[in-house]
């Protein structure tokens, strides 16, 4: 990682940078709430931690029951999204669990794409971000310039401009102290946690090759065009299918087959890969959407060491979620069956209790929160989330690509800044790989 890219501060917008190749980047102006007290030292134990949810489906409202399972005093009092019927299911669904703690009045139900804006001028001391990934750099440089706690969903962002932006907004949130913990879950598993430890401490000699799969079915089947509402625009229509959509999933690969990318990246001692070479398309045809439902990405590291990743989402085909680790005296085997374990020479079995992983992150964020100390996961966060989008690319286009490429890369797949509710937007074409040319 280039010191320009870890020293960057907010300054400029996120199509000034397409224009100047400047790492310096500005968060929306109108977030003008002073930074709560709880943000910026220890928080007393009679002290209620107020949470905002920016992002109110499945993988928002899952976030926000385990935050507020996280800590004994923590309460729900803000949300944002742009569909008011999807605030309703959330809060009716939280409500369920946990009655006590969502005390979300009318005034802070925020709806359309500036809610985000609304929710950070009210009094909250965390924020979770689980919008369509697209919009993740905007929401969280808008975050931190308001000095909030942020649990971060992945991916951080979806091409190279948006990952810069982020990367800005993570240099102001060290400065702040602000926690910053991020949706890669398999970091806070248990089990995970203890086999990547074995790895690194040489129990099973030392690494060869890393084989990661991500193959399962379709997130959500591509709508057709057919089905689309007479009064929808081109905005409504992408964001209510979004993950058909690369400027805000980032496309498969970049938003689930990225969870795969961060643990092979966590086997390499968090070193970003030198090159990469990648295939991949779309097998199963589509009216809509831009994505491709396969890939196959091989990373090579500075020692000299190659990781693979394949990933798919397909229909009627075998399904796994595996990492085959080779080492030199065993073969570590994650994800198949109940516990890793380690195969040959050494032998080895996780014992240990496995708690849930999702509720781990919260519980570490909050705990920060109340403790007063600091949980940071930007550096390592970013660098996943880019060497996913490093491995789309050289999918795209057919060519091998390096770091110093995707680092310099002026990609901006769209600049959801300047979209509006009822705007046309025309999105990229589904790549064609030799055709399609690297920005």
């Amino acid at each position: 990682m280039s010191k320009a890219m870890d020293n960057a501060s907010p300054t400029l917008s996120r199509r000034h940078f397409l224009r100047t190749g400047s790492v310096s980047l500005l968060a929306p102006a109108i977030i003008t709430a002073a930074t709560t007290l709880r943000a910026q030292k220890k928080a007393d134990s009679n002290e209620t931690l107020r949470i905002g949810l920016i992002g109110c489906g499945g993988r928002g409202t899952g976030a926000a029951a385990q935050a507020l399972q996280a800590d004994y005093n923590a309460r729900l009092v803000a949300v944002a999204d742009v569909s008011e019927t999807q605030i309703d299911t959330s809060i009716a669904s939280l409500s369920a669990k946990t009655p006590d703690r969502v005390t979300v009045s009318p005034e802070h139900r925020f709806t359309g794409l500036d809610a985000y804006q609304k929710l950070l001028a009210s009094d909250v001391d965390v924020v979770l971000l689980a919008t369509p990934p697209g919009y993740r750099p905007l929401h969280l440089t808008a975050a931190v310039e308001a000095g909030k706690h942020t649990f971060c969903e992945k991916p951080m962002a979806v091409d190279a401009v948006g990952y810069h932006v982020a990367m800005a907004a993570l240099a102001k949130a060290k400065e702040k102290k602000l926690n910053v913990t991020a949706g890669f879950c398999w970091r806070y598993s248990t089990s995970r946690r203890e086999s990547f430890k074995r790895l690194k401490d040489g129990e099973f000699g030392d690494l060869m090759s890393y084989f990661g799969t991500y193959y399962g079915s379709p997130v959500k089947p591509i709508a057709a065009v057919s089905a689309r509402k007479p009064d929808q625009s081109d905005v409504q229509w992408q964001i209510a299918g979004w993950n058909n959509f690369s400027w805000l999933s980032g496309d498969s690969y970049v938003e689930q087959a990225v969870h795969s990318v961060d643990k092979l990246l966590w086997a390499m001692n968090d070193q970003p890969p030198v090159s990469c070479i990648a295939s991949g398309g779309r097998q199963a045809p589509a009216e809509g959407g831009n994505i491709f439902d396969h890939f196959h990405v091989a990373y090579e590291f500075a020692n000299g060491l190659t990781g693979h990743i394949g990933s798919r989402q397909m229909t009627g085909c075998s399904n796994e979620n595996l990492d085959y680790i080779q080492c030199s005296q065993a073969k570590l085997v994650i994800g198949k069956g109940s516990a890793p374990f380690a195969e040959g020479a050494k032998r080895w079995r996780f014992r240990g209790e496995e708690k849930n992983m999702y509720q781990i992150e919260h519980d570490e964020l909050f705990a920060a929160v109340r403790s007063g100390k600091t949980v940071f996961d930007g550096d390592w966060m970013m660098r996943s989330t880019l060497a996913a989008i490093m491995g789309r690319e050289a999918a795209y286009t057919g060519q091998r690509l390096t770091w110093e490429q995707i680092l310099a890369s002026k990609q901006d797949l769209a600049s959801e800044e300047s979209l509006k509710w009822d705007d046309k937007f025309e999105p990229t074409p589904r790549p064609i790989p030799g055709v399609t040319k690297f920005v």
